[in-house]
């Protein structure tokens, strides 16, 4: 299955790494991608990135589980995983939906986030979590 988004092809199957390839994923896209979106959570906000969401099994390390480092920070629920060579971004586990991967869409083989067109801002500085 190959969905198309403007020159952009999304496939079942998909391969993303970090910049220096010394991290590398596979994503499996029933849906293709789905959920694109920026936060503005104090996190987000200064790493930038445009994320998509997948199910747990749908993402697999392929390579590079030595190289990943986690960073928590607040509830330290949410994982966030960086690649310690070249400091990318590539995925992370969600805080409000622990079921689920974020995942840097910009680390897609072949993928131009920016091919995506608007893209939703969500309101991570007010996360239902945070509420009393």
């Amino acid at each position: 299955m190959i969905k198309q988004v403007g020159p952009t092809e999304i496939r079942l199957k998909h391969k993303a790494s970090c910049h220096c390839g010394a991290v590398e994923l596979e994503l499996t896209l029933p849906n293709g991608i789905e959920n694109p979106r920026r936060c503005d959570c104090s996190i987000c906000r200064r790493k930038g990135a445009i994320v998509g969401s997948v199910a747990l099994d749908n993402l697999r390390i392929v390579k590079g589980h030595d190289v990943l480092t986690l960073y928590q920070f607040n509830t330290n629920t949410a994982k966030h995983f960086f690649c310690s060579n070249c400091g990318i971004y590539t995925h992370h586990q969600r805080r409000s939906f622990p079921d689920l991967y974020g995942y840097n869409i910009g680390c897609l083989e072949g993928v131009n986030p920016y091919d995506l067109g608007e893209i939703e801002t969500t309101d991570g500085v007010n996360h239902p979590s945070d509420r009393a």
